[in-house]
């Protein structure tokens, strides 16, 4: 995937990848014993923009960040839901100024009173789908759920849900938990969508558990093990599995259709990055906000991140845009009601759980 005047993509690092060790004692509600006048910002953030190599877009945005403004940008990795989790352990004393994380995580943390309303510079190029109208949340980076499969094992992808079921697929088929990761909880409102409502979907998901090798609270570690083969299938994003096929070529990108003669099918799972409530480094906090949505660093979002731009005046023409382009060509986007999901994502986890064992 590599190409002239671009830089190779390498995988993401698995979750929880560079946590930092926080122990600071507890103070009153909601203060930190961080200096608010250190050059500094803490962001905790879902996986797969930031590389092991140190050439994602993360590294490029932190390392160009702190040239430009000083501040230095401490990084920790988790899963979507974990990330919510912490920041409301950590309510009493918090440590994070931003948090990056995937639908319907941004919004339980809304939800939660874990953010505070801010709009950043370019917000308001921003499509309105992709943005909390108060401010709370804006979408920084674009991108869609997908499955991966191995590409040297299998001449072509499973093109249907029914085509998963197949006994070739037992114990080579594997998707991140639910209500854990933020892929994995696509993988639920994918098949509520497809299928037509709870019943339906719990009840392919039940069969598909035949098949399944377990939870796992990352997808970004299911790609390297479908990439060598030890799986043959797994769930993913467009964003993360394209900026890794430069390391990892044995995988391909799908979008399972409902039922045979059926469009494929997916949504929009936009890196979603919020200030959050009590911040300790507020001002900085919102200066790395100003960066994010920033002209130069959305054009990035494609030729070093893999993924699509948040900001709707921004059509990067990059080779990797135009490869994006050709992957999301003929699949129908449908758009989840994301409040809807929000108050019902504990009894759909719980469902789910109940269906599958998991």
């Amino acid at each position: 995937m590599s190409q002239s005047g671009t830089r190779p993509f390498r995988k993401p690092l698995a979750a929880c990848c560079g946590a930092l060790v926080l122990g600071a004692p507890l103070t009153a509600c909601g203060a930190s014993t961080a200096d608010p006048h250190a050059k500094e910002i803490t962001v905790y953030s879902a996986d797969g923009l930031k590389s092991e190599q140190g050439d994602g877009f993360y590294d490029t945005v932190f390392k160009d960040f702190e040239k430009k403004t000083g501040i230095k940008v401490d990084y920790v990795e988790s899963g979507s839901g974990a990330a919510v989790q912490r920041l409301a352990r950590e309510r009493a004393n918090t440590k994070a100024d931003v948090v990056v994380t995937l639908p319907p995580f941004i919004q339980q943390a809304d939800g939660k009173g874990l953010l505070d309303a801010y709009r950043p510079e370019g917000a308001d190029r921003v499509a309105a789908a992709d943005k909390e109208p108060s401010g709370k949340w804006t979408s920084i980076v674009n991108n869609y759920f997908c499955f991966i499969y191995n590409n040297k094992e299998l001449k072509q992808p499973p093109a249907t849900w029914q085509d998963l079921l197949d006994a070739k697929f037992r114990n080579k088929l594997q998707y991140s938990t639910p209500g854990v990761a933020g892929d994995g909880t696509a993988v639920l409102i994918k098949a509520l969508h497809d299928f037509g409502g709870r019943g339906p979907a719990l009840s392919f998901l039940k069969k598909l558990q035949a098949n399944n090798v377990g939870p796992s609270s990352s997808t970004g570690q299911l790609a390297p093990k479908t990439d060598k083969g030890e799986l043959l299938v797994a769930n993913g994003d467009v964003q993360m599995n394209y900026a890794n096929m430069q390391s990892m070529p044995h995988q391909g990108i799908f979008f399972p259709a409902a039922r045979p003669g059926a469009e494929p099918t997916t949504f929009a799972l936009p890196y979603a990055a919020g200030l959050v409530k009590n911040a300790p480094h507020r001002a900085n906090a919102q200066k790395f906000l100003d960066y994010l949505l920033s002209a130069p660093v959305q054009r990035q979002v494609s030729s070093v991140g893999g993924g699509f731009p948040a900001r709707t005046d921004i059509d990067p023409t990059d080779p990797h845009a135009t490869a994006l382009a050709k992957i999301m060509k003929n699949v129908k986007i449908f758009h989840p009601d994301w409040k809807s999901i929000d108050k019902n994502l504990a009894a759909y986890v719980a469902a789910w759980k109940g269906a599958t064992g998991g």
